[in-house]
């Protein structure tokens, strides 16, 4: 990974899902809207951040769910990632 995130922040990038529907069209993920499940790519350091004490509770592999509008879309060797702080997670999907 070229993108090492500091402090408390993750990078992740959305799962492309497809759906089929009953008649059997499928939709790729470029048709609906944008998913909030990603995976972990890369995960800060934690430690002192804005003056708290922060343990991250995400690690690379991981399924999330994210907030909608949380992170900032980045575009790197013409993959996308996003990066987000981990109070802008709000599960992890096992």
């Amino acid at each position: 990974m070229k993108i090492k995130p500091l402090g408390d922040r993750v990078v992740i990038k959305n799962v492309e899902m497809e759906e089929t529907t009953k008649s059997g069209i499928v939709l790729p993920g470029t048709a609906k809207e944008k998913p909030q499940m990603a995976e972990v790519l890369a995960v800060g350091p934690g430690g002192l951040v804005d003056g708290k004490e922060v343990k991250m509770n995400v690690k690379v592999g991981d399924k999330v769910i994210y907030s909608k509008y949380a992170g900032t879309e980045v575009k790197l060797e013409r993959e996308e990632y996003i990066i987000v702080r981990q109070s802008d997670i709000l599960a992890i999907v096992e």
